[in-house]
C-alpha cells in the first residue's frame, strides 16, 4: 500500500517553489530596471549627453522622477530601493545638488554613483599667456558670462587682506591693478552655474598664489626683482617671445640692457599704453614711438610702471633664469622668431635686411 504524501509537505514544496519563481522574477526585473535605458551593444552610437539640475534640497524620490521622465532610469521604484540601500551603506552621504551630464548608456547604479558623489559637469574657460584684462573682460562678455564692464569693476575691489602680496594702488590712473596677476590657464566651473566676475578673478588669483609665487619665493635672495618687478619684465617677455626657445634669451638681452640703463625700447609697451596694436604691413610709426608715456619703453628706461599682460608659466620662470648673453637687441622675422644682435650697427642691419625681404616678397602689381 503505498504511503500518502502530508499535505503540509506538499504546501512546503508549493511554498517554497513559489519564492523562488518570486525570487527569480524579482532578479530578472532588477537586470532590467538597473540596465541602461539604450543598449550599448552593437552598433556604435552618438548619444549627446542629458543635462539635469538638481536643485538644492531635491528629495532622492523626486530624483527618481525626473529621470525616469528624461528616460535615464527604466524605474523610479528601482531608483528609490537604491537609494535607500545607498543610504545604508553610507548614512552620512547623500544625493549633492548640481547640473549633471548624463548618459542613456549608464546604468542606474552608475548615474546614482554620480549623484552621490557631487561628480557634476563642468565646462571651461581659457585664458591664454599674453592677454590683458581688457582682453579677458570682452572675451568673457562675448562667452556670455557677463558684461566686461562688471569684470573690469570686479579687479578693482579686491581686498588686500586676503592677497597681501597684491599692489595696494594702480600703476597709473585708467590702468588695472590686477593687470599681470590673474593668471593665464583653463580653468573648470559648474555646467549652469551663475558665475560672478568676482569669483573668476578670485578663482585666477588662486592660481596665480599657487603657480606663480612658489616661482618667485624659491628665487628670494637671488634676484634684485622686487615682485611687481618681476611680474612687470615676465609680461614683456611674454608678449615678445613667440617660440618657447627664445624666452630665456630675449629676458637676458632685457636683463643686460637694464644693467646698462639703455631703455628696453620693446613695441608691445607702446601698444599697451596707447591701445592700438601694430601688424606686419602697419608697424609702429617713429611719432608712436617717440610720444611720451610712463609705458613706452623708447622714451623711458627701466621697467614700465606696472605688468602690461598676464605672463604664463614659462615666462615667469625665464625672467628668473635669463640667458647669460652679450645680445643687447632683437628684431622680429614675422615668422614668430627674432634676430639678435651686439651691437646698434648689426641690429640697423638685421631690420634693413627684414624690410628688404618683406618688400621682395610682395606681389608684384599687374
Amino acid at each position: 500500500m503505498t504511503k500518502r504524501v502530508p499535505k503540509t509537505s506538499i504546501f512546503l514544496v508549493l511554498v517554497l517553489a513559489l519564492l523562488g519563481f518570486a525570487g527569480w522574477c524579482g532578479y530578472q526585473w532588477w537586470i532590467w530596471a538597473s540596465a541602461p535605458t539604450v543598449s550599448t551593444t552593437g552598433s556604435p552610437t552618438n548619444e549627446q549627453p542629458i543635462n539635469l539640475r538638481i536643485p538644492p534640497g531635491t528629495s532622492a524620490q523626486e530624483i527618481g522622477k525626473d529621470l525616469e521622465t528624461l528616460g535615464l532610469i527604466r524605474s523610479a521604484l528601482a531608483w528609490n530601493l537604491w537609494a535607500r540601500w545607498l543610504a545604508v551603506q553610507d548614512d552620512k552621504g547623500g544625493f549633492q545638488a548640481g547640473t549633471y551630464q548624463l548618459f542613456k548608456t549608464q546604468s542606474m547604479p552608475e548615474i546614482a554613483a554620480r549623484i552621490w558623489s557631487g561628480d557634476v559637469a563642468q565646462q571651461s574657460f581659457t585664458i591664454p599667456e599674453g592677454w590683458s584684462i581688457k582682453q579677458m573682460a570682452q572675451y568673457f562678455e562675448q562667452q556670455g558670462f557677463f558684461p566686461a564692464r562688471e569684470f573690469l569693476a570686479s579687479t578693482e575691489r579686491v581686498s588686500l587682506a586676503e592677497y597681501p602680496w597684491l599692489p595696494a594702488t594702480s600703476p597709473m590712473t585708467g590702468f588695472p591693478r590686477l593687470e599681470g596677476y590673474l593668471f593665464p590657464d583653463t580653468y573648470q566651473i559648474p555646467v549652469g552655474a551663475t558665475v560672478s566676475p568676482d569669483e573668476i578673478v578670485k578663482q585666477m588669483l588662486d592660481r596665480f598664489e599657487e603657480v606663480a609665487l612658489p616661482i618667485y619665493q624659491q628665487h628670494q635672495g637671488k634676484t634684485n626683482l622686487s615682485l611687481s618687478q618681476w611680474v612687470t619684465l615676465a609680461s614683456l617677455v611674454e608678449k615678445e617671445a613667440v617660440v618657447p626657445q627664445e624666452r630665456q634669451r630675449i629676458a637676458g638681452v632685457f636683463d643686460n640692457r637694464l644693467k646698462k640703463r639703455m631703455p628696453l625700447a620693446s613695441d608691445p609697451t607702446v601698444e599697451y599704453a596707447f591701445g592700438i596694436k601694430q601688424t606686419p604691413d602697419r608697424p609702429l610709426t617713429f611719432k608712436q614711438v617717440e610720444t611720451p608715456h610712463p609705458y613706452n619703453t623708447y622714451v623711458n628706461p627701466g621697467l614700465p610702471p606696472g605688468p602690461i599682460a598676464s605672463p604664463g608659466k614659462a615666462s615667469l620662470e625665464a625672467t628668473l633664469n635669463p640667458e647669460a648673453t652679450d645680445y643687447l637687441y632683437f628684431v622680429a622675422q614675422y615668422d614668430g622668431t627674432h634676430v639678435f644682435s651686439r651691437t646698434l650697427k648689426e641690429h640697423q642691419a638685421a631690420q634693413t635686411a627684414i624690410h628688404d625681404q618683406r618688400e621682395a616678397a610682395k606681389p608684384t602689381p599687374q
